[in-house]
């Protein structure tokens, strides 16, 4: 297995990645940078290198987990780089070969998947207003708490449809867009990169002591998403 030659194969990787002279000006422009502890231009020259073991450890780390993907990179690389395309090439080898499951940050695709994934699937949505649970969301604060316990109310005030049929903010989509969305989903291979995240994600709860497919890893996904080993930000 060549770790580089599965990133070639990803067209974001060649238009990510063109001629990098290292100068350093994608890291003082990336506001992740600033807070985490993470500096795209070692994450490019780390893949220039070609070492194989160096790219399998970026894979695994929590490097690839910290770029926001605002693409501010791509605006300022004098020769035409965009670090932010090179890491989605990353995120994507990660999670086909089940190398996510080996970094805090990496693990928590399983709870996006759970809710992102099974909302653009089941409801045709990214994030619904039901997702933002406040127990899960302190720093929404109060007022969203307010509006989620009166949820109904506060969206028919200002015009939405929430769930509704017909047209509308949060509207009910309408069950042939939904399959519609399944089939690119089919096509693209992106749901059989879903599964992929279930079934790595399944042996690494059952790896670190939790249940198993009887209880659907929830004991698992509440963990990964609350826990913070407080080794991620930068030191100032």
């Amino acid at each position: 297995m060549n770790l580089y030659q599965k990133l070639k194969k990803d067209v974001r990787f060649e238009e990510g990645l063109k001629s990098c002279m290292n100068c350093g000006v994608c890291t003082a422009i990336c506001p992740a940078a600033e807070f985490y502890d993470y500096d795209p231009r070692m994450l490019v020259a780390t893949v220039q290198s070609k070492n194989e073991e160096k790219i399998e450890d970026l894979l695994k780390s929590e490097t690839i987990w910290y770029c926001g993907e605002c693409m501010s990179c791509k605006t300022r690389c004098p020769r035409g780089n965009t670090p932010g395309l090179i890491i989605m090439a990353l995120r994507n080898v990660s999670q086909e070969l089940g190398f996510f499951t080996e970094s805090e940050k990496g693990r928590q695709q399983l709870a996006i998947k759970r809710v992102i994934g099974e909302n653009i699937f089941n409801k045709g949505y990214c994030v619904l207003p039901e997702n933002l649970i406040p127990e899960l969301h302190p720093e929404q604060g109060p007022v969203w708490e307010w509006i989620f316990e009166n949820k109904t109310e506060v969206y028919a005030r200002v015009g939405a449809n929430l769930h509704g049929d017909g047209p509308g903010a949060l509207r009910k989509i309408p069950q042939e867009s939904i399959e519609e969305i399944r089939k690119i989903f089919e096509v693209t291979g992106g749901s059989e990169r879903l599964e992929k995240i279930e079934q790595f994600s399944q042996s690494k709860a059952e790896e670190m002591g939790f249940g198993g497919k009887s209880d659907n890893l929830q004991d698992y996904i509440t963990y990964i998403y609350t826990t913070n080993n407080g080794q991620h930000s930068r030191n100032l």
